[in-house]
């Protein structure tokens, strides 16, 4: 599992901009940049629809306020769901960004596999990323939502 204090890996995501699929590369999206980085274990699900994606819209003037230039939502879903899941939850602040085969998860040691759920997810966990390096990291335990929230990454910047 990735630590506090390594390199975000070269990775290709997803996001629905203009209509259009777009597909930054890690060094596009964290490269130079102060990034808060959030991840779910899929878009439209109880707890992340709930709570954890509502506290980030929330927060978000806050949280950018601290110096952020882009609060990331990341899930192992398609850039089509992660935008309708975005527009559901009025989360304009947030970028929504797909990890559609997982493959960022796994090379970050963040994925779980839920079988018939899904197939390969993401751990829920959020983390502060300044150029490319992770300088904070909260992991959730299986079923828990208590150290990825808003409330702790806006304590931490």
């Amino acid at each position: 599992m990735i630590e506090v204090g390594g390199t975000l890996p070269e990775a290709v995501f997803s996001i629905l901009e203009d209509g259009e699929i777009k597909n930054p590369h890690t060094g596009t999206l964290f490269s130079d940049k102060k990034v808060v980085l959030f991840a779910v274990p899929g878009a439209f699900t109880p707890t992340c629809s709930a709570a954890h994606l509502p506290g980030y819209v929330a927060l978000a003037d806050k949280i950018k306020a601290k110096g952020v230039d882009a609060i990331i939502c990341l899930s192992v879903n398609d850039a089509f769901v992660m935008d309708a899941w975005g527009k559901s939850q009025n989360a304009d602040e947030i970028m929504m960004v797909a990890d559609g085969n997982g493959s960022f998860s796994q090379l970050i040691g963040l994925d779980m596999d839920t079988d018939t759920f899904g197939g390969i997810r993401s751990i829920r966990y959020s983390m502060i990323v300044e150029d490319g390096v992770v300088r904070a990291l909260n992991v959730e335990d299986p079923g828990r939502f208590e150290v990825s929230d808003a409330e702790t990454i806006l304590k931490q910047l």
